[in-house]
């Protein structure tokens, strides 16, 4: 396991998509940013050239719990993304690259190789979640945003924590595709396929019935007037995290690895 999970973060060191998405979730929460400037007051936006309807049918308040209730938001619906292409780009690489054969010829159980990609991603979305978190510390502080306190801080922080690990449990299958199709083509499709099927069904309101709408609905992107989803949403997510991960970990230990 040591060995494997060298190798793993040898290989993100030297790569461009850590950076990348670090550039991701800078962006927004630079982008939740601009819409609290624009949100605590118009007149002045419009000063400086910028337009406060988009940021106005957000539905955010310009104070800390609209601040990160709207990074929550983001995170949700963006980190499903983001977090999909990391487990893509771990999995897949091996067979776009060619080195599946050569990585599973080495003293080391496929298992490990397994548990050792799934847990660079998920160190790797935990990290981003925090780096986000910082970023929005920063972010609000330069605004002067009101309604700053450490119950209102911690809830916030917390929801947006969960909610990345819930996006993160949730590219599991992402990964699957990937060993499946041997390289990142089909797993890109399911991952668009995923997401388009989250907003529809969101949108007919049986999201709380879908997993993959369950982090977005958590974070409250449906509104104030929707309730959260109860235990019963929730363990879906976590089924399916499971549910991945084994799968995964079987097809690797199974599967006919030819090239």
């Amino acid at each position: 396991m040591r060995e494997a999970l060298w190798a793993e973060l040898l290989k993100l060191r030297r790569s461009r998509l850590p950076w990348l998405s670090v550039l991701a979730f800078t962006v927004a929460a630079a982008v939740c940013g601009l819409f609290m400037f624009i949100l605590a007051d118009p007149q002045r936006a419009r000063a400086f050239g910028l337009i406060g309807d988009k940021a106005q049918l957000s539905g955010a308040e310009a104070d800390w719990p609209g601040y990160l209730a709207l990074l929550a938001q983001a995170v949700g619906v963006g980190g499903l993304l983001i977090y999909g292409l990391i487990a893509i780009w771990l999995f897949g690489r091996e067979f776009s690259d060619r080195t599946a054969k050569d990585l599973l010829a080495l003293p080391t159980s496929r298992t490990a190789v397994v548990t050792a990609k799934f847990a660079v991603a998920a160190a790797w979305s935990v990290l981003l979640a925090l780096w986000t978190v910082l970023l929005a510390l920063l972010i609000g502080a330069f605004l002067h945003l009101p309604g700053a306190s450490a119950p209102t801080l911690a809830t916030g922080i917390v929801r947006i924590l969960l909610v990345a690990v819930m996006a993160c449990a949730l590219t599991t299958p992402f990964a699957l595709a990937a060993s499946v199709g041997r390289g990142y083509l089909a797993a890109v499709g399911v991952m668009f396929a995923v997401v388009f099927c989250t907003q529809v069904i969101a949108a007919l309101g049986y999201g709380a019935y879908f997993p993959w709408s369950v982090p977005g609905l958590y974070a409250g992107i449906a509104g104030a007037d929707q309730d959260p989803p109860g235990i019963l949403g929730y363990l879906p997510v976590a089924a399916v995290g499971i549910t991945g991960v084994l799968a995964t970990a079987a097809w690797w230990q199974r599967a006919d690895h030819n090239r």
